[in-house]
């Protein structure tokens, strides 16, 4: 067993700072096994009964679940979203994607091979855990086809071929057919550039509904669909026409109808897998949000005050499944010229305003079109808008498993579940690395723990940055140990 004493311990539950915890950890089964308060006494017993090595003495140090990153793309730092028929481009990735400062997308996409954006990945993948960040979700390789499942696989079990978070996977946004690209400036009219396309393209119900099938039959954990961004237009539907019809060209278009929106979200469902969309206008927001069919998390938004200011406010709260991800940071990055940033901006204050405790949020940046590593920017913006440090760290934490997780753990079944954790029954050996709960330090949970020397209350941003997380673990092994990597 491997005993953790910290000195402080955040409760993602009650937002407290608990003070001296004796956290206990088997190294077999990954689960945390008992969390106590300690005292002198208590620190004389383990002294006397327990291997020194297996002594991890964090008590300087303040002691949180695993940070958790629900949208990234691993290797490139770009991302394009299928969500609810709009087109849209995030520069940002997980892992298949690195900054757009560096290649541009369609280089990456076009003249990278698999090979080479899947060694990135890897790399990305450490970056992001030894950042403190032991779980994340990538949503699409970029045409980088199915590498993600095979990336899963070698950062996966207890003898992983690489190091990296828990990694949940969407495989290949479905498109509409010509919303997406890389676009063929010799042949505009063929899809994608030597048979290389970011996304897999579908249209009509059944059609969508044969590509949700496809993934989910592939392993994906998720699907991903619509696209609909007004950061960039160099990619919109119609951006082919952007010679002679700029304003045209620019404009954000529906790609799918919502019979075939409905179409992917219940046969997603029926097969048991979750579902993302992009949302940034009032209408669509509202509609993904009060469908009968609702998807599981909305990506990005912006310029919704209304939304969130009107009577009464329209947002994912409690009661509604939906989880909002607010992508802050590529906003931040990409928008301050045009002017997107501000009205992200004021989205985000309007919807913490009207929603102080129950807007239903998780954290993810888009992150790739800033480093890897850097994932925590989400985070940071957050708290300097106006968020309370402590329901941001719940959203990153055990917010972000929450969202993440499979449809087992939702509904009567799910709760029942999870009041049945601390019996100790879901043990990774047994259920998969993507099936264990995480995102908060309690019995039966996965041991995934990280420290910072940093100060929570008086310095959230440097409290949370990469180069202040002093300890990582995740499943119960020690990835880092006094700032250095230990693996």
């Amino acid at each position: 067993m491997t005993r953790i004493l910290a000195g402080k311990l955040f409760d993602p539950y009650t937002g407290d700072l608990l003070q001296n915890r004796l956290i206990t950890v088997s190294p077999e089964s990954g689960l945390i096994l008992d969390v106590q308060p300690f005292d002198d006494s208590v620190l004389e017993t383990i002294a006397d009964l327990a291997d020194p090595n297996a002594i991890v003495d964090l008590r300087d140090l303040t002691v949180l679940p695993g940070l958790v990153d629900v949208h990234v793309h691993c290797e490139l730092d770009f991302v394009v979203h299928i969500t609810f028929g709009l087109i849209h481009f995030d520069r940002t990735a997980l892992v298949f994607l690195h900054p757009y400062s560096e290649v541009s997308w369609e280089d990456q996409v076009t003249r990278e091979s698999i090979a080479e954006r899947t060694v990135r990945a890897t790399v990305h993948a450490r970056r992001t855990l030894m950042a403190g960040y032991t779980a994340v979700r990538d949503l699409g390789t970029e045409g980088a086809e199915d590498a993600d499942l095979a990336l899963r696989k070698c950062i996966s079990g207890p003898n992983p071929i690489a190091v990296g978070p828990r990694y949940f996977v969407a495989n290949r946004a479905i498109a509409a057919t010509g919303s997406y690209g890389p676009k063929n400036k010799l042949y505009p009219n063929q899809t994608g550039v030597q048979g290389i396309y970011g996304t897999e393209p579908a249209d009509g119900e059944i059609e969508c509904r044969k590509a949700v099938r496809r993934q989910v039959g592939a392993g994906a954990d998720w699907i991903k669909i619509a696209l609909n961004d007004n950061l960039m237009t160099d990619y919109r539907f119609r951006v082919n026409a952007n010679d002679v019809a700029p304003q045209t060209a620019g404009d954000s278009i529906m790609t799918f109808s919502q019979g075939e929106v409905a179409a992917m979200v219940s046969e997603a469902h029926r097969l048991g897998v979750k579902i993302a969309a992009h949302a940034s206008n009032t209408s669509t927001w509202t509609e993904l949000v009060t469908n009968h069919e609702q998807v599981d998390t909305i990506e990005h938004t912006y310029g919704l005050e209304e939304v969130f200011e009107g009577s009464p406010p329209c947002a994912p709260i409690k009661g509604n499944k939906t989880i909002w991800v607010p992508t802050l940071s590529v906003y931040y990055l990409l928008g301050q010229q045009s002017g997107v940033w501000d009205r992200a901006k004021k989205t985000f204050q309007a919807a913490v305003k009207a929603f102080p405790k129950d807007l239903h949020v998780a954290c993810g940046g888009d992150t790739g079109v800033f480093p890897h590593g850097d994932n925590a920017q989400e985070m940071k913006l957050m708290v300097s808008l106006g968020a309370d440090w402590r329901m941001v760290l719940r959203w990153g934490t055990l917010g972000g498993w929450e969202c993440v997780r499979s449809l087992r753990w939702e509904g009567p079944k799910g709760t029942e579940r999870l009041r049945r954790v601390g019996e100790l029954r879901e043990d990774a050996r047994l259920v998969g690395d993507n099936e264990v709960p995480f995102g908060v330090v309690v019995k039966g949970f996965a041991a995934d723990i990280i420290a910072t020397n940093g100060n929570l209350e008086k310095d959230f941003a440097g409290a949370v940055d990469k180069k202040n997380i002093r300890f990582v673990m995740k499943g119960g092994k020690i990835y880092k140990r006094d700032g250095l990597e230990v693996v």
